[in-house]
């Protein structure tokens, strides 16, 4: 039997609500299947970490992370810590250490979710953002110079080498000829004189190797505008990480709001551990609450199913969410339901039991 260890940060606010209902339907799929399982390790770091002890994990974290398959994260953030503290000495820390330099976000109109777009196809909100997760816009690098002085300046600098630029726009065409879909980059080299020039000019020489691969280029602005207008014309797109961060969140506005979106960080050689979030924040107003939308959570163990593998498995995870949506009967708050988090959680599992018995889950 293959034992996949997963570290699990379950982090701040809602965190550990929506992160324990996606860890059962890890538990579940696995007992549907004798040939692996999961066994998860819990580590209590984020922001009341931060609180009691002035930092946002152990100062051996990374080293015990570096043993584990992958990364399962809650939300990290809470007030009284401020936010660049909260991500740089923790999310972005383990992506960027542990080089999970692509970000795999899915715009994907589920059946029976509500887009927010009038006069559009459900079909029509199929895209897949591959995002550039390490350097770019969040290299961290630039100063501040003459700090509360009348001549202070600040320099945030963006970093695209070659090496990060090609592995992220090559990743992304080969996930379009896997999938038989278009590639479309999204830049903004008409005001980014270097970096985006340099962005276009690295996705046309890549180009030439994938003349199987139909491919398109827009302005970042243009994008989020035809994102609106017509989003049918993205399959898959690649982008920077600043661009990827914003049109993201655009998309998880047109497919079915913030509760549903997912994200994957992977390392696609395996020398670190992948991680896989919901990229909705911590809310703490609601935490505790236990009417967290869990649903981001669970979409995003179902991409550590692809991650291991058995991305038969992933697709039947969907399909429960779905179901869930379809049947329009167990929901929390957000979504226009009166279910809590762990109701949506049980209802994916008995849903998961039915499609075995009903012969949709091939197992």
């Amino acid at each position: 039997m293959k034992i996949y260890k997963v570290a699990v940060i379950a982090g701040d606010g809602i965190g550990p609500e929506v992160i324990g209902e996606g860890i059962k339907v890890l538990n579940k799929v696995a007992a549907m299947d004798s040939g692996f399982r999961f066994d998860f390790t819990y580590f209590p770091w984020g922001c009341e970490f931060y609180a009691k002890h002035g930092k946002m994990m152990d100062e051996n974290g990374m080293e015990e992370l570096k043993k584990f398959d992958a990364i399962y994260l809650g939300a990290v953030g809470f007030p009284g810590v401020p936010d660049h503290i909260s991500l740089w000495d923790l999310l972005l820390r383990i992506r960027k250490d542990f080089d999970q330099y692509v970000n795999i976000r899915p715009v994907h109109l589920l059946k029976g979710a509500k887009t927010s777009l009038v006069d559009v196809k459900r079909e029509d909100i199929n895209l897949l953002f591959i995002r550039e997760n390490t350097e770019g816009e969040y290299a961290g690098a630039g100063e501040w110079l003459f700090k509360g002085q009348q001549n202070e300046v600040v320099l945030q600098n963006s970093v695209f080498s070659r090496k990060g630029t090609e592995r992220i726009i090559r990743y992304a065409f080969e996930a379009a000829r896997k999938e038989g879909r278009s590639l479309t980059s999204i830049s903004k080299a008409n005001a980014l004189n270097y970096s985006m020039v340099f962005w276009d000019q690295v996705f046309e020489e890549i180009s030439s190797e994938y003349p199987d691969v139909e491919t398109a280029s827009y302005l970042v602005d243009a994008a989020a505008m035809l994102m609106v207008k017509d989003p049918k014309r993205f399959e898959v797109v690649v982008t920077s990480n600043l661009f990827g961060d914003i049109l993201t969140d655009l998309g998880a506005a047109i497919a079915g709001g913030i509760g549903l979106a997912a994200g994957a960080n992977i390392n696609p050689e395996r020398k670190y551990p992948s991680m896989f979030e919901p990229i909705h924040g911590s809310a703490p107003d609601i935490a505790g609450k236990g009417i967290a939308n869990p649903l981001a959570s669970i979409w995003s163990a179902s991409q550590m199913l692809d991650f291991f593998g058995y991305e038969e498995y992933g697709k039947q995870v969907l399909g429960a969410i779905e179901d869930l949506l379809i049947e329009d009967e167990t929901l929390t708050p957000d979504m226009g339901g009166t279910a809590s988090t762990a109701e949506v959680g049980n209802r994916i599992i008995d849903i998961m039991e039915t499609r075995l018995v009903s012969g949709k889950l091939n197992v």
